[in-house]
């Protein structure tokens, strides 16, 4: 069983940034995929950028280069940095984990991500 832990979501004005965390329970380093989906209301949860482990980073097509992931596995965390944030940004986003390629998912609670003026 793997928690996480999202944290780091709020308001933010259009033009702004905020940074998301994700603590683990446990080792990131080996899991197969970890990373962040959103859900906006009324809306299908979609992919915003995930690791896979020996294949890098994928992004949403909706990030267009704006949204970064990254790591700390000493600290069991991973990190989405959010630029220019549009009010289409605006969602839930939630941590989601696979520790194995035919494993199950695991998903956090999920953060508010609100941008509005």
């Amino acid at each position: 069983q793997v928690q996480l832990v999202e944290s780091g979501g709020g308001l933010v004005q259009p033009g702004g940034s905020l940074r998301l965390s994700c603590a683990a329970s446990a080792s990131i380093g080996s899991m197969y995929r970890i990373g962040w989906y959103r859900q906006a209301p009324g809306k299908q949860r979609e992919l915003v950028a995930v690791i896979i482990r020996g294949g890098g980073a994928n992004y949403g097509d909706s990030m267009n280069g704006r949204f970064t992931i990254s790591r700390d596995n000493a600290k069991n965390t991973v990190y989405l940095q959010m630029n220019t944030l549009k009010p289409e940004d605006t969602a839930v986003y939630y941590c989601n984990a696979q520790v194995v390629p035919t494993g199950g998912d695991y998903w956090g609670q999920g953060t508010q991500v609100t941008v509005s003026s």
